[in-house]
């Protein structure tokens, strides 16, 4: 797997442009698969840490991880098979009680999920749910406002990789919970927008628990050179289906447990 200062090839180095000229010019852009071998995940991680090396010498912090497509749903709303993971950028945290400027984002959608938020590192040799509850400080409500550069979403797990797992914004709830008071398998999740009902979930939805889903993350980041660290925050993945996000829009999520936490959106078309 590449490390973080893995150096990029032509063709890498091209994707990694597409991408990053997308987000400077609010354009999508065409997908970078075809500039990186055929299923290469380990080509597109190298993408993501290039970008992510840059927004750091820009003075962006890192503030966490995210795993993504960790809900068999979402898997097939994407056409892919496997989690994967991005990184969490202190621009792109939103707080609850301010609305989102929709123009911040491309192509968004929303999903509500558990956030982690790490008293420990988690650099052991072999990192399990039990490891990861003790490690962890305490969990919260998250809504995450997933986001592509590729244009319609027509992406693979190579574009998403690529594309920072498709991160874009998030939003913490207020209420932290300690680990233990908690069945993470057995929280429920509605989330609203507006009065209706537009998805439903639970934790067993994140890779059957989602201790499991932020142990498969501690042991991938492990192993790409970047291993979660104590005051990271995790989103662990979607408890439900994500939904597209338009201008005026109001979401709600209430995870059982957990509470609940909102986002709003204004600006024009996005």
């Amino acid at each position: 797997m590449p490390s973080p200062t893995t150096t990029l090839d032509v063709n890498a180095t091209e994707a990694l442009h597409r991408l990053s000229a997308a987000r400077a010019t609010r354009q999508p852009c065409a997908p970078v698969r075809a500039l990186l071998p055929a299923g290469d995940v380990d080509a597109a991680y190298a993408v993501q840490s290039a970008w992510v090396a840059e927004q750091q010498a820009a003075g962006v912090r890192i503030v966490g991880r995210k795993i993504g497509l960790t809900n068999p749903v979402v898997q097939r709303q994407l056409g892919v098979d496997q989690p994967d993971f991005g990184v969490l950028l202190d621009t792109m945290e939103c707080p609850t009680d301010v609305p989102i400027e929709i123009a911040r984002t491309l192509q968004p959608k929303i999903e509500a999920e558990i956030a982690f938020v790490l008293a420990r590192d988690l650099t052991a040799s072999v990192i399990g749910a039990a490891e990861v509850a003790a490690a962890t400080a305490y969990v919260v409500a998250a809504l995450e406002i997933v986001d592509s550069r590729i244009a319609a979403w027509d992406i693979d797990i190579v574009d998403t990789v690529a594309d920072n797992a498709s991160s874009g914004l998030f939003v913490l709830g207020n209420r932290h919970v300690e680990i233990a008071e908690l069945d993470l398998p057995a929280c429920r999740m509605t989330m609203l927008r507006a009065s209706e009902v537009v998805s439903t979930g639970s934790g067993a939805a994140c890779l059957g628990d989602p201790l499991a889903a932020v142990a498969w993350l501690a042991t991938t980041a492990r192993e790409h050179g970047r291993p979660l660290r104590a005051g990271e925050i995790v989103l662990s993945g979607a408890l439900g289906p994500m939904v597209p996000v338009a201008p005026g829009d109001v979401f709600h999520a209430q995870i059982s447990g957990l509470g609940e936490v909102r986002a709003s959106f204004t600006g024009g078309a996005s």
